[in-house]
């Protein structure tokens, strides 16, 4: 059976109902629509670190492509909700201030130092991803984010299968055992608040002329994104973390570090918006 992906034109827009969305919400969409649409830079990126892997390199071109639509079904419903605001506007004002050096060409190698740890990362992106839009599908009110939601979100947990078994093919040729693996994927744990998120949400929201402030855009960003999470989310993302490094989940270690990341996305999540009253 051929695996059929959604379309936008499928999604029920004549069901948007505007009165369900809230300013929070509509910034932090804004801003993701961004942060997907700009998929086909990362995926240039993957095809210079598998140059030699042609399956692979034809599987990341078609999860850009995908990952572009997620960009362009947010995008399309936060210009529906804002016609002042164009993706295409916002996605240039990103681009001009935000690329990463190791987009930019340069060296095949990878920036986490091996092909299995440059998986681990990408795994742990669509750990993030996966349980942020699962998160703001399951609170949200609004019929047609909730349909684009669901479905980006299966894709991405689709998404972490492809690259967790890239993974497991490249650990038959590497040497990255799981303590190696643990730090790589703390290490881009610890990106996800770096300057694509805040930059992205800068320009997504920022008025006209004024500057760029990263601890701003960072508080700002993560004060609303935080909010719709809940336990269930943090749980199958840790879960999908453990077993990226090669952890069991459900384990005591595993109950253990899913209490702990509740305790620092709720006590961050009041500590911002505490700030920011």
């Amino acid at each position: 059976m051929t695996y059929q992906h959604w379309t936008i034109e499928s999604l029920p827009w004549s069901q948007l109902d505007p009165a369900k969305v809230g300013p929070d919400l509509l910034k932090v969409i804004k801003a993701a629509a961004l942060v997907e649409y700009g998929a086909d830079a990362y995926a240039e990126y993957l095809c210079r670190v598998f140059q030699d892997d042609p399956g692979f390199q034809a599987a990341a071109r078609q999860w850009a492509v995908e990952e572009v639509q997620h960009g362009k079904a947010l995008g399309l419903w936060a210009e529906k909700i804002d016609p002042s605001w164009s993706l295409e506007g916002a996605m240039a004002k990103f681009r001009a201030g935000y690329t990463p050096e190791h987009f930019l060409g340069g060296p095949a190698g990878s920036v986490r130092g091996s092909r299995s740890g440059e998986m681990v990362a990408r795994c742990m992106v669509e750990t993030g991803t996966s349980s942020y839009y699962s998160a703001i599908g399951d609170s949200c009110e609004e019929p047609v984010l909730k349909e684009i939601c669901k479905h980006i979100a299966a894709d991405e947990f689709r998404h972490y299968k492809l690259f967790y078994d890239t993974l497991n093919r490249y650990l038959e040729k590497e040497d990255l055992g799981r303590l190696k693996r643990l730090k790589v994927a703390l290490g881009r744990i610890a990106e996800s608040e770096d300057d694509e998120l805040s930059y992205a949400y800068y320009a997504a929201n920022a008025a006209e002329g004024e500057a760029y402030d990263r601890q701003k855009s960072n508080r700002a960003y993560v004060s609303r994104a935080y909010s719709f999470y809940r336990p269930k989310h943090l749980d199958r993302a840790v879960a999908m973390i453990f077993k990226a490094c090669g952890f069991k989940p459900h384990s005591l270690a595993y109950k253990l570090a899913t209490r702990v990341a509740w305790w620092q996305i709720e006590s961050q999540t009041k500590k911002l918006q505490k700030m920011a009253a």
